[in-house]
């Protein structure tokens, strides 16, 4: 079995288009499983969710997921900066009655298999970013799977939890997959829509569970075109600028 596991793609339309073909063009995907923050940031909301809804197994809430819906006490609009924040005030408007139901029903974690499947961290689900070992050692008693699958951050990183309590981490990069007998595992697949390790193609990664490998993939898309639709509907030019770096 294939398993494509995405994360934080924030209603970047072209990178997720870009994603799903680069999917079905390297072998595809028996199921697609997203990591939640579908929305904020970016122009195309509404038919990110459209498209989520259509081709994913199983996906979590993450924190604009919830902050575009209000009235979730996780999750505070106000805590955000403020370009961030009216983003997600955008995001809201152009959303319809079924977005909100759909967002507001997502869970926090979900057990697959081996697998837990939360946005920030097992520990604070829609809150933590998991980005040192110290807080990765910390969470490890909140999930009992084998491996657990997280986004937040915007950054690939594996974490290697080993028996005895000593947990490092490493960049996780297309050419070093990880293999799935090296203990328990913590792993972030980075950013369809808004990545921030200082490289702006889309990341995504697929689980073969046969292979036990998973393997971590860098797709190029059509940036400009994002940037053209954000600063059509008036969004904030540093949330646009920022994609062409990856930061």
């Amino acid at each position: 079995m294939r398993y494509a596991i995405i994360a934080d793609i924030h209603s970047n339309l072209a990178a997720l288009t870009a994603v799903l073909d680069d999917i079905k063009h390297t072998g595809g995907a028996d199921e697609i499983w997203c990591l939640g923050d579908i929305v904020g940031y970016g122009p195309d909301p509404r038919e990110c969710l459209d498209i989520i809804r259509q081709t994913t197994n199983i996906c979590v809430a993450g924190n604009h997921d919830w902050a575009v819906i209000g009235g979730k006490n996780e999750v505070d609009i106000s805590e955000f900066n403020p370009d961030a924040a009216y983003a997600d005030q955008w995001t809201a408007q152009q959303l319809s009655n079924e977005d909100m139901e759909y967002l507001s029903n997502l869970p926090l974690a979900i057990e697959k298999g081996d697998f837990t499947l939360v946005h920030g961290s097992p520990r604070e689900p829609v809150r933590e970013y998991l980005l040192s070992s110290g807080a990765a050692r910390e969470n490890l008693s909140y999930f009992t799977t084998r491996f657990c699958l997280v986004g937040h951050s915007h950054q690939p990183v594996v974490f290697y939890c080993k028996e005895n309590g000593d947990v490092s981490a490493r960049y996780f990069l297309p050419d070093n997959p990880v293999t799935t007998d090296e203990g328990r595992l913590i792993i972030n697949p980075g950013s369809v829509g808004q990545p921030r390790d200082s490289n702006p193609d889309a990341a995504y990664a697929i689980y073969d569970s046969e292979q036990q490998l998973i393997r971590l993939h860098r797709i190029p898309y059509d940036i400009r075109a994002t940037q053209k639709k954000m600063q059509a509907h008036g969004l904030p030019v540093r949330l646009a600028a920022r994609l062409s770096y990856g930061v």
